[in-house]
């Protein structure tokens, strides 16, 4: 639809009608869009590309706001819908617990990955990128290095802290650690490696989350 700027735009936030968190909100002429993807200010070419396939290709409504530091894709929700049940909207952003364990449990194996086959140096750089890209995504729950560290570590299908992050986040989340891995190892061949780990997950839990990749707009990368 539209590529607005920061000063176009009013930006708030609604409370989750379930859980915990808000859920940011633009409004632009009478409009109201709900966030879906973040990209960094480096990032304007697969903003662009990401904006146009879900307008072009998948007859989105949604919109690409600029901004000094990042870029954000947007997609048309009625506010009515947000306060009552944002599940029941087709474009909802929701996300259920066990697709946040499926990626967790990729980025774990990506860090084990670099752990085992790089080295102590490289796997300190990942600790780095991925805390720039909860920083840079605004993932609930990554404020501190500790928080980090136990999302690298702690078993997310025994734990019951499971970060209350929504579907764009994963978004963000499977398209940053496929550019990292990319960059550590020179290639993708490491994507068979680290999907391996999803084994670990009950057969109908994993059978959802591949499913919901192959319509993701990162998820392609992986499979």
């Amino acid at each position: 639809m539209f590529i607005l700027k920061r000063q176009d735009v009013e930006i708030s936030s609604v409370q989750h009608p379930k859980r915990d968190q808000q859920i940011p909100i633009l409004q632009y002429q009478g409009q109201t869009f709900r966030l879906i993807s973040v990209f960094s200010a480096s990032q304007e070419e697969e903003a662009k590309a990401f904006w146009r396939d879900l307008t072009d290709n998948r007859g989105k409504a949604c919109v690409l706001l600029e901004e000094p530091e990042r870029y954000s894709v947007w997609g048309k929700v009625r506010l009515e819908q947000l306060g009552v049940d944002p599940d029941a909207h087709a474009d909802s952003d929701e996300t259920t617990p066990h697709f946040i364990q499926a990626c967790l449990l990729l980025l774990q194996a990506m860090y084990i990955d670099i752990e085992d086959l790089l080295g102590a140096r490289q796997v300190g750089l990942f600790q780095k990128e991925i805390a720039a890209v909860f920083q840079q995504g605004r993932f609930p729950q990554t404020e501190s290095p500790a928080a980090i560290n136990q999302l690298l570590t702690i078993d997310p299908l025994a734990s019951l802290q499971i970060p209350s992050w929504q579907e764009h986040h994963l978004n963000v989340l499977l398209r940053e650690l496929h550019r990292i891995g990319k960059e550590h190892f020179g290639n993708a061949t490491f994507t068979e490696r680290v999907m391996d780990a999803l084994e670990d997950m009950p057969a109908k839990d994993r059978m959802q989350f591949l499913g919901w990749m192959k319509q993701s707009p990162n998820g392609k990368d992986w499979l």
